[in-house]
């Protein structure tokens, strides 16, 4: 076993904050060639929407059994063999343009990302501890809106010059990069080594999921990005059919989105000491505040300006919310930091995908009208639920949970 040297920790770290995001680069870049895959292929567009669902929902229940391998066989070797596989699985998509193919690739992907990223956000529980721990733990979700901000920006570039085939070569090439570099510069984090006991590994589960505040905090954060995965999936539509524009405008529409996103977080983490129910229950109204306008004045006016308006600011609350909630679903059980990471992702990915599935073809999401009744019904659903969140209490706080 190759432990991690004390002269490429470093490094090593940079590496692991650069492969956070890659979960969202698997699944932002291809979103302004959508449009043009479901002509390529002569598929419809819920069918290749379904692509990325599949690929949300194989991270998410990957993760349920993903932290405990993590915590019992060590994160580098299967972190190695993961990135290796998600190389390869890019270029088969790439190569072979079948739409069932694709499906079994990305469901394929969703499992080595579940173990690439799951094993890279508990490597700082396994490094650092206290003050440097919370503040690592804090630009999690700040880095990882880096993807909604580059990916289908670079996508958009990517389709408009080369197709929707070059977005998997890209993939392809960047995580045989971060493969090459892990070789060198990294190595095993794991310190403590749980035994793999099904039985216990099943307790430690159950006891987690049967706390309510852990609970409630993971179908929050699941909704919260849901509207946002509403917008990825319905935007090139919107933006390119209906609305007459470019594979590049809706690769910058998204790099607004991921922007906000970003700000949302930046902010959630500068106001960390403030109290949670009130900050976040402000940042809930200011949501449903710009989605009832965005309501109200689409019979108005409807272009891609106040489009991309109104979803900066809803992006920018539900980064903020999404920040705080977040960290403290991941720091809730810093004692199983591998299963909590696998908890959170894993249930986050799975609620967002289904529910922005459902309700984006549920309202058939072909206009600013129906993104905002959209939005609006997830934001209802989401806000009942904070309310019974925020009724508990709250003792093992991002805040606090650090201190441990």
């Amino acid at each position: 076993m190759k432990i991690l040297k004390e002269n490429h920790r470093g490094f090593s770290t940079i590496l692991a904050l650069a492969l956070i995001p890659l979960s969202g680069f698997a699944t932002d870049i291809y979103l302004p060639s959508l449009p043009a895959m479901a002509n390529d292929l002569h598929v419809s567009a819920a069918a290749v929407q379904l692509s990325l669902v599949l690929f949300m929902f194989s991270v998410g229940i990957s993760q349920f059994f993903i932290g405990s391998i993590l915590d019992s066989f060590g994160r580098y070797k299967i972190g190695l063999a993961s990135l290796a596989l998600f190389s390869v699985t890019s270029f088969v998509i790439a190569l072979v343009p079948n739409i069932y193919v694709i499906y079994v690739m990305r469901i394929i992907q969703g499992i080595t990302i579940a173990l690439i990223v799951v094993g890279k956000r508990a490597y700082f529980v396994d490094l650092f501890a206290g003050e440097k721990l919370k503040s690592y733990i804090s630009l999690f979700s700040i880095i990882w809106a880096c993807a909604p901000i580059m990916a289908p920006f670079l996508g958009g570039y990517l389709q408009n010059s080369f197709g929707w085939r070059s977005n998997f070569y890209f993939l392809g090439g960047l995580s045989l990069v971060f493969l090459i570099l892990e070789l060198i510069y990294s190595g095993e984090s794991l310190k403590h080594y749980h035994p793999f006991k099904l039985k216990s590994i099943a307790e430690t589960y159950k006891g987690m999921l049967q706390t309510a505040d852990f609970t409630l905090g993971l179908i929050i954060i699941g909704i919260c990005f849901g509207i946002v995965v509403v917008f990825s999936l319905s935007s090139p539509f919107i933006i390119e059919r209906v609305l007459g524009h470019s594979a590049i405008t809706t690769g910058y529409t998204s790099l607004l989105s991921g922007l906000s996103l970003m700000t949302g977080g930046i902010i959630a983490k500068a106001l960390l000491k403030k109290p949670l129910g009130k900050k976040v229950g402000i940042a809930f109204g200011i949501q449903i505040l710009l989605v009832l306008l965005m309501i109200f004045t689409s019979s108005l006016l409807m272009n891609i300006y106040t489009l991309i308006g109104f979803i900066i600011g809803i992006h920018i609350a539900g980064g903020f919310i999404f920040n705080i909630i977040y960290g403290y679903c991941l720091t809730r059980f810093s004692r199983n930091a591998g299963v909590a990471s696998g908890l959170t992702g894993g249930v986050m990915y799975m609620i967002s995908s289904v529910f922005s599935y459902g309700f984006a073809n549920l309202f058939k999401v072909k206009s600013q009208l129906l993104l905002g009744v959209a939005d609006l019904s997830l934001l209802v659903i989401v806000t009942i639920l904070f309310v019974v969140f925020n009724k508990y209490p709250l003792k093992s706080s991002f805040e606090n949970a650090v201190k441990e």
